[in-house]
């Protein structure tokens, strides 16, 4: 896997290799979550279709230690990883952290065997990794292993699983993230250009910098500098900070439908309905398929160090109402374009019809504002002109804000052309 000019990462290969197809998550060729859920989880208490296969699902916030105040929600992923490891049920959990040496990528996945390690990699990455490295570590070091992921990544570890053996027997639990989408590495850049700085002098960066004085879904980017200095950027002063928009997406995200991690054992987002959204403690949504993980997850409870309360199939797709619409709705419309090369076999099937123009018109903006995003940051980088993709992307963001939000003059001329029904936003 290798970064391309426009900071994503792709597959370098030279000509054909061998059972590539059933096992990239999005070949037509690759088996469907679906099918790979319902081997994995045979006999679920409960089954929706847009959360999948699942025991329990649950709201609220990890009580003790610091997992909440360390972790980008309730802390609940970094929680379940170290738990796994104190009982003993693994033996090293591979997530993502921020590069040790300095340079490009910040971040890489890597194994953690203690609790202690696991907290070094809490919180959200919105920049591009790859699990090269830790399927070469798996394979060589006995034991078993939690591998932690957005939806696309877990999938292609159970696909992987079905083709090498070694890696079935040691793959012992999936813990999936949630996800909107994947950005490049150009985002990260993007973030430190707007505060002023260059990538060569950054130390670290957090993409959500938790400040329990705010609301949760009021972001914040923050820099800690190479000289010692630091810098804060709140994402609604950034001209790509509306993550609706799409703005570095990949373009492998426009053809998923997995926002909840359907294949892992259990699965984290945030609970992005009120009063939870204001909370800026954070507050996590949590999905377990795995019987096991229930029962740790329901002792925990019992013992006082987990505050969660069990919550419906419908209370879950809410907090993520954006994404289902994306994934589902969305990818439907998308599906429905003409298209080059290869054909993407979903579970939702191509549909045109039947859609508002006022969502029409927000899907297509936000493919446009994709794959736009990342060429004019390619001339902008490539010419040391910042100013060519900021003024870009102000614009691109003015348009789809008063399309999707009805906001300003514009917001008034698309509320006349294409008048919204029951109130809904384009989030």
């Amino acid at each position: 896997m290798r970064y391309d000019r426009l900071g994503q990462i792709k597959p370098l290969a030279a000509g054909y290799v061998p059972g590539f197809g059933e096992l990239c998550s999005f070949s037509p060729h690759a088996s469907n979550e679906d099918d790979i859920a319902s081997s994995l989880f045979q006999a679920p208490r409960f089954i929706n279709p847009l959360i999948g296969r699942f025991e329990a699902a649950f709201v609220g916030h990890v009580r003790e230690g610091r997992f909440r105040a360390h972790g980008s929600s309730g802390g609940m992923a970094s929680w379940a990883a170290a738990e796994l490891l104190k009982r003993g049920m693994v033996d090293g959990v591979a997530h993502v952290v921020p590069r040790l040496t300095p340079g490009v990528p910040l971040f890489e996945y890597a194994v953690s065997r203690s609790a202690l390690e696991v907290c070094s990699g809490a919180k959200s990455r919105y920049y591009p990794v790859e699990l090269s490295r830790i399927i070469r570590e798996i394979r060589q070091r006995p034991g078993r292993y939690a591998v932690t992921g957005i939806p696309c990544f877990i999938k292609a570890l159970h696909l992987l699983a079905k083709q090498d053996p070694l890696i079935k027997e040691r793959l012992t639990f999936t813990l999936g993230l949630f996800c909107g989408h994947m950005k490049s590495a150009r985002f990260a850049e993007s973030l430190v250009w707007q505060m002023g700085e260059q990538m060569e002098g950054v130390a670290a960066l957090d993409f959500r910098l938790k400040d329990t004085a705010r609301p949760a879904n009021w972001y914040a980017a923050h820099l800690r500098l190479r000289n010692g200095g630091v810098k804060r950027l709140d994402w609604w002063h950034l001209a790509d900070g509306d993550w609706g928009a799409g703005f570095f997406q990949n373009s492998a995200c426009n053809f998923c439908d997995d926002v909840v991690a359907e294949t892992a054992d259990i699965s984290f987002g945030d609970a992005w309905v009120e009063p939870y959204s204001s909370d800026g403690n954070g507050t996590s949504v949590v999905i377990v398929r795995n019987p096991q993980i229930e029962e740790l997850v329901r002792a925990a409870i019992a013992e006082g160090r987990l505050e969660l309360r069990e919550v419906d199939a419908e209370f879950v797709i809410r907090t993520q109402a954006a994404g289902f619409r994306q994934r589902r709705e969305g990818l439907a419309f998308r599906l429905s374009w003409p298209r080059r090369g290869v054909i993407p076999k979903k579970r939702v099937m191509p549909k045109r019809g039947g859609l508002e123009t006022r969502r029409m018109v927000i899907y297509w903006l936000r493919s446009s504002i994709s794959e736009g995003s990342h060429r004019v940051f390619w001339l902008a980088r490539s010419l040391n002109a910042p100013r060519i993709y900021l003024c870009w992307a102000s614009s691109m963001l003015a348009l789809y804000q008063g399309v999707a939000y009805s906001r300003g003059w514009l917001g008034a001329i698309v509320d006349r052309l294409f008048p919204p029904k029951g109130g809904e936003g384009g989030a």
